[in-house]
């Protein structure tokens, strides 16, 4: 079943059970998916495109709580983050932090990096491997940490 029609489905059983919370998470990742359909050049939206913009609408989320908590403003950081749960039922489970290591250590070994000189080489590899599995926040960390 297609995400389009995930959401969709899911849409139906929210407005059964009036769960307003879930609904509203649910609009933004619809809204999102019909702005990917109707991207100036017509392409095809694949399933890659698909999780390049819930992981993008996950990270607006993220960042949008931190900066209603650094705001006091506790009410709007409520919204953001039941959107964000309702985002992250459909991204695929997210790594841990030793996950991520042994990931970053393993493509340093591949590419034969051994200072921060090679962060960019270490950082294109790391983010194209875990897309959508780990924050990028965390990985560029990681490398840093290992390289330096």
């Amino acid at each position: 079943m297609s995400l389009n029609q995930q959401i969709t489905d899911q849409m139906k059983t929210a407005m059964k059970a009036k769960d307003q919370a879930t609904l509203r998470g649910l609009r933004a990742i619809k809204a999102a998916l019909l702005l990917l359909q109707t991207q100036e050049g017509g392409a095809d939206v694949t399933e890659a495109d698909e999780m390049s913009a819930l992981v993008k609408m996950a990270k607006q989320r993220k960042d949008s709580i931190t900066i209603y908590e650094e705001q006091g403003r506790e009410d709007l950081a409520v919204i953001e983050r039941e959107e964000l749960t309702v985002i992250e039922r459909f991204l695929p489970a997210q790594m841990s932090e030793d996950e991520i290591k042994v990931e970053v250590e393993a493509i340093i070994t591949q590419t034969g990096s051994s200072s921060m000189k090679d962060m960019g080489k270490v950082m294109g590899m790391a983010n194209g491997k875990m897309k959508g599995r780990a924050d990028g926040k965390m990985i560029a960390d990681m490398v840093k940490k290992l390289l330096g």
